[in-house]
């Protein structure tokens, strides 16, 4: 018998019903750039189970006056959908688009929305009357019991009996593989996690997700040309999906493979790919080519792409490299400010079995020449994640430069970087 595939699963999705005059689309989709892509999988979605769809990319023609085409297609929508993410509240145009979102259901109680969010961000108190739901374990694209609320709660309808036993299934299908992935991670087995890379779960088999987090791990255990294979996997079976090609970048950067990881990175970037993780890591290839070449105009590079992605996101890690390479400028003032902002996000404590936020949190300590407290923050983040080697590796490498460019006493430097000290970290 074959696996189960995407069309097997959306068997329990609501197909499209004929629309009403005015009417001209089923749902109207309101996003930011940067989730550009999330946006295109949900469109491939409801398209493909026969709705119309407004999305600006694919119906504006070119030089159309953008504001009053929206308001008329806004108008003209049964339903509409909201991807919010911590950028969006940051985007007046976005905001814009809310608010008139707002004012649409005011003069129609019909009028259905669903918020969706795509992060950990906050959604406004005054969109009452809205169905959210949290898509932010779901990176490249809505999939899942979550997806099948979303469609049903675009038609008004609570999900039925049956389809809320198949996404009470599928979401203990998911959760099972969460759990594996992350067990094997946290022992450092690699094997255990290339043999559930190839499972035919319809978990694994409808969404990237899960083939991207055993990826991750093993990127994080050291091995990023097992990770490469992985992704060859996840690749051939979701050819659009962003996060597989993020994370070939990052593995192809630790791989030692520079030039093949900048030019992945770069042509997404340039492709309009501006979301913090992609940004992040091709600023993260300006830095692998300074250390080369010691030419300062490649620094500089990397800290201004960090720093942008900072300032559109708020993304720890980016303003945590903005400020890293701020001081390698000779920048410390700068430094030091983006580091306390950061501080104002990650804050001050370790954060539960995260290891990369609580290695963030130790850094924006160690750039305020705070040591003690870097030093335990470190210790704290290898006892999370201990088998993770390549990220002990990543981790140090930046604090031995923050250390070496403020130069502290020899017995500073020998406490901080002592979490370190182990064979794995050594290699």
């Amino acid at each position: 018998m074959p696996a189960p595939s995407l069309k097997d699963w959306l068997q329990h999705a609501p197909t499209a019903t004929a629309l009403e005059a005015p009417q001209k689309y089923h749902i109207f989709i309101s996003y930011r750039s940067v989730n550009r892509f999330w946006a295109l999988h949900l469109y491939d979605v409801l398209t493909q189970l026969g709705y119309k769809v407004f999305m600006d990319q694919f119906v504006l023609a070119a030089g159309a006056a953008l504001a009053g085409s929206l308001g008329e297609a806004l108008q003209s929508s049964r339903a509409a959908t909201m991807v919010w993410s911590t950028s969006f509240a940051d985007s007046q145009w976005c905001m814009d688009e809310y608010n008139a979102l707002m004012a649409r259901r005011s003069e129609d109680t019909s009028f259905r929305y669903v918020i969706v969010t795509v992060d950990m961000a906050k959604v406004p108190a005054l969109s009452a009357g809205a169905i959210r739901l949290d898509f932010s374990a779901d990176r490249d694209g809505p999939i899942g019991s979550n997806l099948l609320r979303l469609l049903h709660g675009l038609n008004g309808n609570p999900l039925p009996a049956d389809t809320v036993k198949f996404a009470a299934d599928y979401d203990d299908q998911l959760a099972t593989a969460r759990n594996r992935i992350a067990t094997a991670r946290e022992q450092g087995n690699k094997q255990r996690l290339l043999g559930l890379a190839k499972s035919q779960d319809l978990a694994w088999q409808t969404s990237s997700g899960l083939g991207c987090e055993v990826a991750d791990a093993l990127i994080g255990l050291d091995d990023p040309e097992a990770a490469l294979g992985v992704l060859d996997l996840v690749q051939a079976g979701f050819p659009r999906a962003l996060r597989p090609k993020q994370l070939r970048g990052l593995a192809l950067a630790r791989a030692g493979r520079s030039a093949d990881a900048a030019e992945l990175l770069g042509e997404l970037y340039k492709a309009g790919e501006l979301d913090p993780e992609t940004g992040g890591l091709y600023a993260r290839t300006w830095m692998d080519r300074y250390k080369v070449t010691k030419d300062a105009t490649h620094l500089r590079k990397s800290r201004d792409m960090y720093l942008r992605m900072f300032e559109m996101s708020r993304d720890s890690y980016n303003g945590i490299n903005a400020a890293a390479k701020s001081l390698f400028l000779g920048e410390t003032a700068m430094s030091v400010q983006l580091a306390a902002r950061v501080e104002k996000i990650v804050g001050t404590q370790a954060v539960a079995d995260k290891y990369w936020d609580t290695a963030t949190v130790a850094e924006a300590q160690l750039l305020q020449s705070r040591f003690e407290e870097a030093a335990a923050l470190y210790r704290d983040a290898v006892q999370i994640a201990t088998e993770d080697h390549g990220s002990h590796r990543s981790t140090s490498g930046q604090a031995r430069l923050i250390l070496e460019a403020l130069n502290p006493p020899p017995e500073v430097m020998t406490n901080v970087l002592a979490a370190f000290d182990h064979p794995g970290c050594r290699k």
